[in-house]
């Protein structure tokens, strides 16, 4: 009784192994838009309120994990869950954020101490302002190598290479 046991299990085994579909071991790529809003991912947002809870997980149960205090600060969503939004900061730092808190206005941040702002898309152009690390910017316009800010009132040209906010081929009108 036990031989033909083993010779029926051992058939069993053998079937189902040489039946079996191959398992796939390579990750599928991420998606490139999200699943709830539809939207592309990643993107750039700003900060809609000077303050904002970033928690640990998509859910008010999350622990807080920083609080953002900059109205306008670019942030760029990487991944999307309901109503939540997981973002990051130019430091790569961030969490799940609700999505009213957050707008479609695009904005930047200076990334170089004492840029100058021209007032046009020209190196050797008439400077408007010198532009200190952290100060955060409207987008008028970007092109490959410049773009056009606003802050407080005051326009001009500003090397792309000194801000984030914007996907490396990005031409914003």
């Amino acid at each position: 009784m036990q031989t033909s046991f083993s010779r029926l299990a051992f058939a069993v085994i053998a079937a189902l192994g040489a039946s079996a579909a191959p398992v796939a071991t390579a990750q599928t790529p991420p998606p490139t838009v999200g699943s709830d809003s539809g939207l592309p991912l990643p993107r750039y947002v700003s900060l809609k309120t000077s303050e904002a809870r970033a928690r640990r997980g998509p859910s008010l149960t999350h622990r807080v994990d920083w609080l953002y205090t900059r109205r306008d600060l670019p942030l760029r969503v990487t991944g999307e869950y309901e109503h939540w939004r997981r973002v990051e900061d130019a430091e790569g730092q961030g969490g799940w954020i609700y999505y009213t808190l957050l707008s479609g206005v695009r904005t930047v941040v200076v990334q170089q101490d004492l840029i100058p702002m021209r007032a046009n898309p020209q190196p050797n152009s008439h400077e408007v302002a010198r532009l200190e690390a952290g100060v955060v910017a409207h987008i008028m316009e970007c092109a490959p190598q410049w773009c056009r800010l606003s802050i407080d009132g005051t326009r001009g040209w500003v090397e792309r290479s000194a801000l984030w906010g914007l996907d490396p081929d990005e031409v914003l009108d």
